[in-house]
């Protein structure tokens, strides 16, 4: 057994005081890991009761404070609110004189990079974009959950290395993306977490009202496996009717969802003709097996449901063609519109994870996050 004393974090050179600027679910947990690797949170502001109480769990004895006053005693500070509150946000402190020459500014909003921080830039700041890569609950296991977590990291190149060190001491894996590709990160982020849960929520939903009493104990392994399998072998890894080629089935389905499910038609759609694309680009889907499930995935657009939003022109040229569901990547612009209502409190605590905008995160409103 190694009984050589081991260093206090606090002993490590260049610790730093922190500050977070909105007590959501994301700002506490960062700050909190910080503190484990040696780092002193200091100041934390949140308006409503939830990001309190969030507060005094993660960050117990760190009082709450103005935005204004956290930046007064932080070197370093965490913005973590709704994406579409950072910019005011940014812009409101470097105005009114809060920005320290030489403080170090983190936001964790997945859809900016480090420009958005350019008023607090000319004030003097220096600015940094660390967005992780997953879903928080405003709990103590987010900490936990640091361990392994990627990070997507923008910063200018002088600062790249001071980035990354934060990202590893709080536990995570930095990923580098550039300033204009923010947006398209963040994007497939929210399409893989986000829109996850509305698939296993609606399919839970749908298995409830097929009789089953435990559906998450079935989705279970299943979801599991193919969450898998799909890591590990992306297109390959597609299974089920779409990719078989059987319409019968599909259309079966169809009947049966605008039966007890209506208002599930559009999304089992809009993914199948997405599946069916797929499929067909890397030859699981025969040729011989398209023209009648692409019929039946066109005809589904005309039952009156108010599928045929989605559908836009023609169903079967949506599959054949190239930008089959590209009308559909605006939904996903919607996330930042929901925070807006929740900019005036500069606090993520009732947006989600306060990053997607996630995920409030992200997140991503991250999230995802």
């Amino acid at each position: 057994m190694n009984t050589t004393p081991q260093p206090d974090p606090r002993d490590r050179p260049a610790r730093l005081t922190v500050g977070v600027v909105g007590a959501g679910r994301v700002g506490p947990a960062l700050a909190a890991s910080l503190q484990l690797a040696g780092h002193r949170p200091v100041a934390v502001s949140g308006v409503s009761d939830a990001s309190r109480r969030r507060a005094a769990a993660l960050l117990p004895d760190v009082p709450l404070m103005r935005p204004a006053e956290v930046l007064q005693r932080a070197e370093l500070v965490l913005l973590t609110v709704p994406d579409d509150a950072l910019p005011g946000l940014v812009t409101g402190l470097a105005e009114t004189g809060a920005v320290r020459p030489g403080q170090l500014l983190a936001h964790t909003s997945g859809r900016y990079g480090a420009r958005v921080l350019d008023p607090a830039l000319r004030a003097g700041a220096l600015p940094l974009a660390l967005h992780p890569a997953m879903t928080f609950t405003g709990t103590p296991v987010d900490v936990q959950r640091l361990a392994g977590c990627s990070f997507g990291v923008t910063a200018p190149e002088e600062l790249r290395l001071a980035a990354e060190a934060l990202v590893i001491e709080m536990g995570g894996e930095p990923e580098w993306i550039a300033e204009d590709k923010r947006p398209l990160y963040h994007a497939a982020l929210a399409l893989g977490a986000n829109h996850l849960v509305t698939l296993v929520a609606q399919s839970m939903e749908l298995l409830r009202t097929a009789g089953v009493e435990a559906p998450d104990r079935m989705l279970g392994p299943l979801l599991g496996a193919s969450l898998d399998n799909a890591l590990r072998s992306g297109d390959a890894a597609l299974t089920g009717p779409v990719a078989r080629g059987d319409a019968g089935t599909v259309a079966a389905h169809i009947v049966e969802l605008r039966a007890h499910a209506p208002q599930a038609v559009a999304g089992y759609l809009a993914m199948a003709r997405a599946t069916a694309d797929r499929a067909l680009d890397h030859g699981l889907l025969k040729a011989e097996l398209a023209e009648d499930l692409l019929g039946v995935l066109a005809d589904g657009t005309d039952g009156g449901n108010g599928t045929d939003g989605i559908a836009g022109t023609d169903g079967t040229d949506r599959v054949a063609g190239t930008d089959r569901v590209a009308g559909t990547d605006g939904v996903a612009g919607t996330d930042g519109g929901a925070g807006t209502d929740r900019v005036a409190g500069t606090d993520g605590s009732d947006n989600g994870d306060g990053t997607d905008g996630t995920d409030g995160t992200d997140g991503p409103g991250g999230d995802a996050r």
